[in-house]
């Protein structure tokens, strides 16, 4: 199934209205927002788990990337609370579950072929960095080949000047409502624009985004051996 595949194009989804899918692991649900494959895929997508759920032991081929939005997230190697951002590389391995419940964004199959960095942070531990821009501040999550990602916080009233993205750029908004010239983005909206986008984004309540940069159309593991391997899985 491919969702939102030609990266040349902008998407806007809001979730808040988006209708929860049953997954193939029982307790387990997702809203997909682009998706490329089928059940082996370059995929984004909300995740969320009930409580109790939990997944069986399984290796992430092409790397798996999550923002704990809700609940607590676990696996064996700790517990991850709403906040926590973790990377974990091409050919790692856990378990995940939930015992009280969670929602998650999840990257898979996004890494680029020689990015093997293990990232695990609490973002709520974490200092906010002020930008040049009055209003706005920033927390660096990862950064990679120019491929960046980060929390950015807007302080209401915050007007940013126009900024261009040579490499594209993905966002969700966490809290508040983010605008720009095209509309207005309320929490639970995930924005991707194509490489060569210029915006002028404000904001009148404020806002906490998901942002990253440089990667829409950029070279991923799923581009060198994430399609061949789900059609032989599906063959």
């Amino acid at each position: 199934m491919n969702l939102n595949d030609d990266f040349e194009q902008r998407v806007v989804l809001h979730t808040a209205t988006a209708r929860w899918q049953d997954s193939p692991q029982p307790g387990v649900q997702r809203i997909p927002l682009d998706r490329v494959g089928d059940e082996v895929a370059r995929a984004t997508s909300l995740v969320r788990f009930a409580a109790g759920s939990h997944f069986p032991a399984h290796v992430h081929g092409g790397g798996e990337e999550i923002l704990v939005l809700a609940g607590v997230f676990s696996d064996e190697s700790g517990d991850y609370p709403a906040g926590c951002y973790l990377r974990n590389p091409p050919g790692s391995r856990h378990a995940p579950a939930s015992v009280e419940g969670c929602t998650l964004l999840v990257k898979l199959w996004q890494f680029a072929p020689d990015d093997q960095a293990s990232v695990s942070l609490d973002t709520r531990r974490l200092p906010w960095q002020r930008s040049a821009v009055d209003g706005l501040a920033e927390l660096a999550l990862h950064e990679h080949g120019g491929v960046r990602t980060a929390l950015q916080r807007l302080e209401p009233g915050t007007e940013c000047p126009q900024q261009c993205f040579p490499g594209g750029e993905e966002l969700f908004v966490l809290f508040g409502q983010l605008s720009d010239e095209a509309g207005d983005y309320p929490a639970g909206t995930w924005l991707r624009n194509p490489r060569g986008s210029c915006v002028r984004r404000h904001s009148r309540e404020g806002a906490v985004v998901f942002v990253k940069t440089g990667h829409v159309g950029a070279p991923t593991c799923w581009d060198v051996a994430g399609k061949e391997l789900s059609s032989t899985i599906l063959s």
